[in-house]
């Protein structure tokens, strides 16, 4: 009675997993795809970056304030008085001074650019979030799915493994089995409801994992939809895929974004070395030589020291160090979309309709089995052996069709678009 309670709950698990959920969302990719986007809080998150670094932009196109300064006297010494002030006489003093900052040599065009150049990269990043996001997202999905399947592997053994070992405890209570059988079998069952418990946490786990990157209910039950039109083969062109990869992968355009505005830096540097031009105006009412003095400025730095050698310097290298990282991303570029290119064609290769054929048959060998076994056709071992090897046989199936979904997957992203719509 313990063997059979315990039977019982472990074959309900899936059941009572759904059940505790209020809702049921039967989402193919597409519909997950866009819940993704609309809802997802990284992404949201970083959007935000992109448009706090698109204000500094226009931050950049600015011109510096004008400066203005006064001097007036506060105590007046002859007279003994505070803000002394006489028109008549024309004592008192007022200094004012108002002064401009032009810059030369492009600068503030050069910020401009700067500016624009990180804008790009920060958008950049937040391509390459929404493609890792989205890569793990298909990837969820499609193992969840596997995983499902699998639990109707389980759930199917499990039923029939039952229903061998309430006939074999009969046989053996009536003396007509050995207890060895008897065991093997309980043995087997027990086997596969450990396998049942571990299917279950992996849903689990996957369940969480996808409700938080689409932001579905937390009481909701993710059943997703896979289209099997995927599954046909698609001719691939390796050089064009590579070319289509430089012009839609993120993280390739982010390293483009980034030397440009590493070249941009050192154009900007080296236009700091040149001074910028301060003009003013002045008008002085006592001080000077003569009374109301109005006067003309105009200032510059003397480069003498400082020539902004470091940061020229320092921008240089930043720049070697940036061509080099873009050849270093190029390369992997290209590795990623070789290896996914042969990926893909391996496990296109190794999926074929002749596989549904099989698993059909395969189904039907099973209730034949289990048929013979019943009526003592063929010995428990056979029956034991043939047991394992279908449930492992039809595991393989489903990993296999899991592993054409994921090399789809790593296609797509390793060409930062949608080659094969998943």
């Amino acid at each position: 009675m313990r063997l059979r309670s315990a039977v019982t709950f472990l074959f309900c698990i899936p059941i009572f997993t759904a059940a505790a959920q209020t809702d049921t969302l039967r989402l193919n990719f597409q519909d997950a795809e866009k819940q993704f986007l609309q809802n997802n809080f990284a992404l949201l998150a970083q959007k935000y970056n992109v448009e706090s670094t698109n204000a500094l932009v226009a931050q950049a196109k600015l011109w510096d304030n004008p400066v203005l300064s006064t001097d007036q006297n506060i105590y007046d010494g002859g007279s003994k008085k505070f803000f002394y002030h006489n028109s008549d006489l024309g004592l008192g003093q007022v200094y004012l001074q108002l002064s401009q900052v032009f810059t030369t040599a492009g600068k503030r065009g050069k910020q401009v650019q700067i500016a624009k150049d990180n804008a790009k990269v920060q958008e950049a990043e937040f391509n390459d979030l929404m493609r890792n996001l989205r890569y793990n997202l298909l990837l969820d999905f499609s193992q969840l799915s596997t995983l499902l399947e699998q639990a109707k592997v389980y759930q199917n053994e499990i039923t029939s493994a039952q229903s061998l070992v309430d006939a074999i405890q009969k046989s053996f209570t009536a003396g007509n089995t050995s207890m060895k059988d008897l065991i093997r079998l309980k043995a087997l069952l027990f086997g596969l409801q450990n396998d049942m418990v571990e299917n279950s946490r992996q849903i689990n786990d996957l369940q969480t994992e996808l409700k938080t990157l689409i932001q579905a209910p937390a009481t909701a039950f993710v059943f997703p939809l896979i289209n099997n039109a995927s599954n046909k083969s698609v001719d691939l062109n390796v050089s064009a895929l590579i070319e289509q990869a430089k012009t839609n992968r993120a993280d390739y355009l982010s390293n483009q974004y980034q030397l440009t505005s590493a070249q941009h830096n050192l154009a900007y540097q080296k236009a700091l070395a040149v001074p910028d031009v301060t003009i003013g105006a002045s008008y002085d009412k006592n001080s000077s030589y003569a009374q109301n003095y109005y006067g003309l400025q105009i200032g510059l730095p003397l480069p003498f020291f400082n020539r902004n050698q470091g940061n020229i310097k320092s921008a240089r290298y930043s720049m070697m160090s940036q061509e080099n990282t873009l050849k270093d991303n190029e390369s992997k570029l290209k590795n990623d979309v070789v290896a996914a290119v042969n990926q893909y064609q391996l496990n296109q290769q190794l999926f074929s309709t002749q596989q549904l054929e099989f698993n059909q048959q395969y189904d039907l060998l099973f209730t034949n089995m289990l048929k013979s076994f019943k009526e003592r056709q063929i010995s428990l071992i056979e029956f034991v052996d043939f047991f394992d090897t279908y449930k492992d046989t039809k595991l393989k199936i489903l990993q296999q069709q899991y592993n054409l979904q994921k090399a789809i997957a790593d296609l797509n992203f390793a060409t930062g678009t949608t080659v094969i719509k998943p």
